[in-house]
This record gives structure tokens, C-alpha cells and sequence, in this order.
């Protein structure tokens, strides 16, 4: 039996509740985290920009709930890409990661998972690649002096769809402090993923993992990466969590879904019925979820 945290992602959650209101919910719904978002919308970029105040209160929700924040998910950088050709793109995105790691450290969270897109609105070239690996050495640099993790999430491109690419990275970036976010999703749906041998081969470099399911890309599919039911997918939950028992993975796993935000008629219900599907697999495999106090 191994023990590990479960989270939820914050955008399947309701999303007119407080912060507190977010925390009590989260709680209640038999979490033990909630996965933060700071997504390329005006809205969630804005945090990056919280007052000394803002702060507070944030933490004062969450500990007032007996809640945590494993993780921040810094989706942003599809907006601002580390790769863009456009100088003043990427000065930006190193700017918003700096603003990122500080708002880490007064929130108490460990853990930034980056998007790995080099560029997404733009073409993607040689040149893309190159100053994407420039600037995250550079943000590696400045997430090691504050003792941040930074975390590639397996993305629904090609870029970045493997944990052995990031570990690729990883060899040019020598740091402790950088790693992989895999999103079994993700690397299930692209074909030419073994994933149990990804899972077994880079167990190390692994900090998070995400719980998503996913339709395959194929020969007349570009596949079908959010909003897919969990069991009407391609991933074999059963099997990979198995797998990550025999490993000993004692890291947590996010619940990934967007119901919140994609104002479904009743998330609270959704988000119930995929902790019941992973509860079930939970037991079948045996992963014990962390006590929730």
C-alpha cells in the first residue's frame, strides 16, 4: 500500500465562491489540496499582482480551512511564451515567472507546473526551441534561489508530449530543482508513448501527476485532450496506478477537469462522481489517500 495527497484543479469548481468558500468545498468534497491557476485570461494573470493584503486573506482562507495549494499551474505562458520570437513576449514571460515564484513562496506552494509549449500562437522553429531552453534555464536559475520546483507538464502537443523529452531538457539543464509533471492524459493519447516504460524509466524526475483522461491522437484524429469523461478515454487508470504502487510514487495526484469553468450545470456533482471513480481505483490498486483533517 502506498499513501498519497489527492487534489482537485480549481476550474472544476464552482467559480463564484469566495476563496474560502473555494477551500470549505474542497475540504468537504474529501481533498487534500487544490491545484492553483494562473491562466493566459486577464483575470487569473492578475494574481501574479496581489497586494501584500490580497495575499493574506488568501492564506488566511486557506489555513482557516485546513486546506493547501500543492501546486500552481502556470498556464500564462501560452499567452507569453518562453520561445516567442518577439523580444518583448519573452522578456514578459520571464518577468511573469519571477512574479510567479514570489507569489509561491508568500502562498506556501512548492511547486509551479509549467506548460511545455516553446510557442503556441506562433510557428514553432529551430529558433523557438532554442530560446524556450534559454529562458527556462534562466527560470530554473531563479525558481533554485527561492527552493521552488519547476515541473514541465506532458502537453497535448509535440513539443513537449513525453516525459524522456523533458528528461532531454533536463540534461542540459543540470538542477535539482527542475522535473517533469506528467498528465497520464496526455501521454496516453499520443501513440508513440510507452507509457508504462516512461513511468518506470523517469520515476525520478517525476514531482506531480495528473489525472485526466484523453481520446487518441491516431491517423485521422488529432485526439481529444480536455472534457473527456473519465473511462471513455484511452487511459488505463487501473493498470498506470498499479504500476505507480509497484514504484512506490508517493507524490500526489490533481484530479484535472474544467466543469467549473466550463459552467456546467452542477460541477460540485461531477467533481463527486470522478473522486468516487478514482476512490474505487484507488482501493482496487492500493493507493491510501492522505487523511483529510
Amino acid at each position: 500500500m502506498t499513501e498519497n495527497a489527492l487534489g482537485i484543479y480549481e476550474k472544476a469548481l464552482p467559480q463564484d465562491l469566495s476563496w474560502e468558500e473555494k477551500f470549505q468545498l474542497t475540504h468537504d468534497l474529501g481533498f487534500n489540496f487544490l491545484e492553483f491557476s494562473i491562466d493566459e485570461s486577464d483575470e487569473r494573470l492578475a494574481r501574479l499582482d496581489w497586494t501584500d493584503e490580497q495575499r493574506a486573506s488568501f492564506r488566511d482562507a486557506m489555513w482557516k480551512t485546513h486546506s493547501r495549494i500543492n501546486t500552481m499551474m502556470l498556464s500564462g505562458h501560452r499567452r507569453y511564451p518562453l520561445g516567442s520570437k518577439d523580444p518583448a513576449i519573452r522578456k514578459h514571460s520571464l518577468e511573469m515567472m519571477e512574479k510567479a515564484i514570489d507569489l509561491a513562496v508568500d502562498l506556501g506552494i512548492h511547486n509551479i507546473q509549467m506548460a511545455g509549449y516553446d510557442v503556441f500562437y506562433e510557428d514553432k522553429t529551430m529558433m523557438s526551441r532554442e530560446l524556450y531552453i534559454e529562458n527556462l534555464r534562466k527560470c530554473v536559475h531563479m525558481a533554485a534561489k527561492k527552493m521552488v520546483m519547476l515541473s514541465i507538464e506532458t502537453m497535448d502537443d509535440p513539443f513537449l508530449n513525453s516525459i524522456s523529452k523533458i528528461n532531454e531538457l533536463k540534461t542540459q539543464i543540470h538542477s535539482p530543482w527542475l522535473q517533469a509533471y506528467p498528465d497520464l492524459g496526455n501521454l496516453s493519447a499520443w501513440p508513440e508513448n510507452n507509457v508504462p516504460v516512461e513511468l518506470e524509466t523517469y520515476l525520478d524526475n517525476i514531482a506531480a501527476i495528473h489525472l485526466k483522461d484523453t481520446k487518441a491522437v491516431t491517423a485521422t484524429s488529432k485526439g481529444q485532450f480536455k472534457n473527456v469523461n473519465f473511462g471513455d478515454g484511452c487511459v488505463d487508470f487501473p493498470g498506470l496506478l498499479k504500476e505507480l504502487v509497484r514504484l512506490q510514487y508517493n507524490g500526489s495526484y490533481t484530479i484535472e477537469m474544467w466543469t467549473g469553468d466550463n459552467g456546467d450545470s452542477d460541477p460540485v456533482e461531477e467533481v463527486k462522481a470522478a473522486k468516487q471513480y478514482f476512490d474505487r481505483i484507488f482501493k482496487e490498486v492500493g493507493i491510501v489517500q492522505e487523511a483529510v483533517k
